[in-house]
């Protein structure tokens, strides 16, 4: 009888824990659309490394010069805005932040398509890294008080499927456009004079975000859960910001999990955005590949094993949290980690393209599976008021190291070591098998510091 009485208290406590929280309808509307903000945000990231070999023919930049383009342009907002940013998002209204985000970046990739000069495109770029920034923390911080901690590793999983369609929709789009317009070619246009072919391209890519952040405004900014699935307002009062004390007080409490977490995702990021942004210029000068085959084969490989990578390690983080399994979230990301080394390390090697995009595809797929349970993890580990700041410091990790030092080590390898950029695809291959192994170790480092059950402190 009374194991009985205490199911039926458990089942009681659920059916009101359910209650408590968002419908899910509006729970997923806001999780899609956050997606499709993602998603537009890494086709402009992404479209510069599709026309990296335009860009540099015409601007007369090195490989390593393109790679700070590519890095260095969007790091400079987190060091400079990310932080305050993330600080208004932990005391105010997130939807309006990310609409407002959407909106600049928008812009900004449009001012890409007159920039007639390195200085002037790169000033362009760190417009866009910009709004970019003010997207990730509010966006993180408002979907962990959407979904409770059992289904929030499958919303991050959602929501980092932007990264796959983003970057894929880049490829796809950009190739197309490229055999219609190609982007070395001059075009004259009615006001701006004459352009060329990738000017057109960021041009047009500046078109849907801005009618993006509209459709924004039909997200509601959810109540912030002080504890659990009680509301601050249910326990007690409006929740009191965190002050910059109390954020360390967090992080050192918990070091151990910050770091490791962290410090392995940016390796990760390292090795993704060291690839990434190489990837069609080593298929080119590898593979003769032109840039229209590229965006066809490449972008819908990313698009394929990308997202499905997301949404299996969102699933498996979810499937392993629910069942009781002691830091299922993060588990789930210790897979992908364990199969993007060996991955990570041979596809530049392979004699075909074929061989290679496989390879590519496969380490799309785990990439994309580690998102969900890391990010999930992070969350759950961090009070409500706190959630933006420690995502812009994860965000801030994963752009000084991740977006700025990956293509970089990448491109000083090929410009320093070798001196011929033709063997791009050794230096690439070099540099995953220095960065991928060690992600994984800093990423179990990280794992042995959480709670049995990670739980905000």
């Amino acid at each position: 009888m009374l194991r009985i009485a205490e199911d039926a208290a458990l089942m009681m406590e659920q059916d009101r824990d359910s209650r408590d929280w968002p419908p899910t309808g509006q729970a997923w509307t806001a999780a899609i659309l956050l997606m499709l903000a993602y998603t537009l945000a890494f086709v402009d990231r992404q479209a510069l490394a599709l026309l990296v070999q335009p860009i540099k023919e015409d601007l007369g930049a090195s490989d390593t010069a393109m790679s700070l383009l590519y890095g260095l342009s969007f790091t400079l907002f987190y060091v400079i805005v990310g932080i305050p940013v993330a600080w208004l998002a932990d005391r105010s209204n997130r939807r309006n932040i990310i609409v407002v985000s959407i909106f600049v970046w928008s812009l900004a990739t449009a001012a890409c398509g007159i920039a007639r000069s390195y200085g002037g495109l790169f000033a362009a770029r760190v417009a866009v890294g910009t709004g970019e920034g003010g997207l990730s923390p509010a966006a993180h911080s408002i979907l962990s008080d959407y979904f409770p901690k059992e289904r929030l590793a499958l919303a991050m999983g959602v929501y980092n499927m932007g990264v796959y369609l983003g970057g894929a929709g880049a490829l796809i789009l950009g190739g197309l456009i490229a055999g219609a317009v190609p982007p070395s070619s001059e075009i004259s246009v009615p006001i701006l004079g004459y352009m060329k072919g990738w000017h057109i391209i960021f041009l047009a890519l500046g078109i849907p975000g801005a009618m993006l952040s509209f459709a924004m405004l039909l997200v509601r900014e959810p109540a912030r859960r002080a504890s659990g699935s009680r509301t601050a307002e249910e326990e007690g009062g409006k929740e009191a910001a965190a002050g910059v004390g109390q954020l360390f007080r967090q992080l050192a409490t918990h070091g151990r999990a910050y770091f490791g977490i962290i410090l392995g995702f940016a390796l990760m990021i390292f090795v993704g955005n060291g690839t990434g942004a190489w990837i069609p210029a080593f298929l080119e000068r590898s593979y003769g590949m032109s840039i229209s085959q590229i965006g066809s084969s490449y972008g819908w490989m990313v698009f394929f094993c990308g997202t499905s990578g997301a949404l299996c390690g969102g699933f498996a983080g979810s499937w392993l949290q629910k069942r009781g399994i002691p830091n299922g979230n993060l588990l789930a990301a210790v897979v992908g980690f364990t199969a993007l080394i060996p991955l990570t390390i041979g596809f530049p090697l392979m004699p075909t393209a074929a061989l290679a995009l496989a390879g590519v595809g496969g380490m799309n797929f785990f990439a994309g599976f580690n998102f969900g349970g890391g990010l999930a993890t992070l969350q759950s580990l961090t009070p409500n008021r706190m959630r933006a700041q420690v995502s812009v410091i994860y965000m801030l990790a994963i752009n000084l190291i991740g977006s700025t030092l990956g293509p970089t080590s990448v491109a000083l390898v090929t410009d320093l070591v070798f001196a011929d950029p033709a063997r791009l695809g050794i230096s690439i291959s070099i540099v995953c098998a220095v960065a991928s192994p060690l992600a994984l170790a800093a990423l179990l480092f990280g794992m042995s510091g959480l709670p049995r059950k990670e739980c905000a402190a």
